[in-house]
This record gives C-alpha cells, structure tokens and sequence, in this order.
C-alpha cells in the first residue's frame, strides 16, 4: 500500500496548480470566471479571491501598467463549490494611472469588492526607511508544513485537521513558531519567510498575484498572539473583513521573501494587523493591512 507523502502532490503540480487557480476564464465584456480550489472543501480563502480579482482587472490594461495598490472588502463567505465570477469597471485610464473595480459574486450574491490601481514605469525620488529585521535565514528554520502535520496527529477527524495536513504551493518558515493547540501570551509580532515550492513562470503580473495570495496568511493569527488563543482549537472564529496591499518594487516569489506582521490594536470584536515584505537582500517591496472580525466562539 502507498504510503500517505508518497500520495502528495509535487511541488511543482502544487506550484502548476496555484497558476492554474490564479488564471482566468474570460467570458467577454470584461467578464471572468475563477477556477475552483482542487479538493477544497469549505470557504473560500481570502488570498483567493483577491488574487484571483486582481487577475481579472490586470487583463482590462496595457500590459506596460503594473499594479501599485489594491483595496478589497470581503462581504461574504465564498464557498468552494462554486466558481467565482467577476465582473470589471473601468473607473479610469489616465496617462499615467489606471483605475479598475472588481465585483466578485457567487450565485449572484457578492462576496468581495476589489479597488486596484495601474501604473506606467516612471523615475521619481527613492528611498527606504524601513529597514529588514536581523532574524535566522530559512535554512535554518523548519518548514511550517512540518510543525501541523506534526499537531494534526493530535487532532480528531475533521476540517480543522485536514486544513493543518494539506500540502500546500507556498513554504512559510516562522522564525517564531507557533503552538498550534497550547499558545503561551506573546507580543503581537511575526517574522516569517515565504516563497513558492517550485519555480513559477517569468512575468511580473504572476508574481504580483502569487504574493497578493500570500499576504493573506497569518495576519489575523498575529492578533491572537496576546490573549493565547488558537484557530485549530476552536477558541475563536474569525473573517477578514478588509485587505490592502502596495506594491513598491520588483521581486519574485519563488525566491524568499520576509513577511514582517504586527497587530498593533484589536477589540470590538475585530483584529488588525499590517506588514512589510522584504526580499532577502532587504528591498521592501510591499506593505500590507488587514483588519479581521475576531469573536470568541
């Protein structure tokens, strides 16, 4: 009998299956339809349906204009047994920027509203404030993979235990791991390191989406980091309510970034979170925000 790794998927069928996800089927008149997530069973992740809008309003512009900037509010729970459909409005096209709103609907309900805008190249004055943490590289820290399916052995059949064993397209190293059933109160700050399994393809629009897909992880698990509080254990429900993410330089995603993530407030049933991505030689290249609904369960 087969073993259970020797049934996983390659990273680079993960990698070619993410691509697949994150491209579009055009359906005319600035119309698209997202694939559905392969053997996925429950919501739709938020990092989905924002890459996969972002996708949809990069095919209405001149392929000489790269994103800068997305806002996007989720309105609902999307669910994987429907594809998503999203609709694009061309709000501007100026001689510089251009302008794009995305509604994405299910069975004609929405469930996410997507601001996105478009730049041409252009010079202007640089520099960098920020600087990128001092922590371990990747090499020498153990892959997140391998810390849940090391809890989920100590987990009951069910959702919680098939999302910790999932093989997943993206590698996510904690320079501060977390514990998954018995988190200690800790100081709301994560440094993590990311990049995709396998080699993507050249083109800096899939990079710009693999990395909006990205930036959705462990923003609301900061929040918890406080008050000792677990997703797998059920302690909390959560849902992202609004996310927003600048791009400012060039990267590639199959080589490491640093997630750097902080929750400086949550209360009033709601959590917010914000980080910087940095490459490994320390250009910041993106900054996100994200606020969360956070209620106990």
């Amino acid at each position: 009998m087969a073993s259970f790794d020797s049934r996983r998927p390659t990273p680079e069928q993960l990698v070619a299956e993410l691509t697949l996800l994150l491209d579009l089927e055009p359906r005319g008149g600035d119309r698209f339809i997202g694939r559905r997530q392969p053997d996925a069973a429950g919501r739709v992740f938020g990092g989905q349906a924002i890459a996969q809008a972002l996708g949809a309003a990069r095919r209405t512009v001149p392929e000489s204009r790269m994103a800068n900037s997305l806002h996007a509010y989720f309105l609902r729970a999307g669910t994987d047994q429907h594809p998503i459909e999203f609709r694009v409005k061309r709000d501007l096209d100026g001689n510089s920027f251009s302008n794009r709103r995305v509604v994405a609907s299910q069975q004609g309900q929405p469930i996410l509203t997507l601001l996105v805008s478009f730049q041409e190249a252009q010079d202007g004055p640089s520099h960098q404030w920020a600087e990128m943490p001092d922590v371990p590289p990747p090499e020498e820290l153990v892959s997140d993979a391998q810390i849940r399916r090391e809890v989920a052995e100590q987990l009951p059949e069910g959702l919680a235990k098939q999302f910790m064993i999932r093989s997943r397209p993206i590698d996510f190293r904690s320079v501060e791991p977390r514990d998954w059933l018995d988190p200690q109160k800790r100081a709301p700050v994560a440094h993590v390191w990311f990049r995709t399994v396998a080699p993507l393809p050249d083109g800096r629009p899939v990079h710009n989406a693999v990395l909006a897909y990205a930036s959705d992880f462990q923003l609301l698990s900061t929040a918890l980091q406080p008050h000792g509080l677990s997703f797998p254990r059920g302690d909390v429900k959560a849902a992202s309510l609004d996310h927003a993410l600048w791009f400012h330089g060039e990267f590639r995603a199959d080589d490491w970034l640093l997630y750097v993530i902080e929750s400086p407030w949550s209360g009033a049933a709601r959590g917010f979170g914000r980080g910087r991505i940095f490459t490994r030689d320390g250009r910041l290249v993106a900054s996100v925000a994200q606020e969360g609904m956070v209620r106990l369960a």
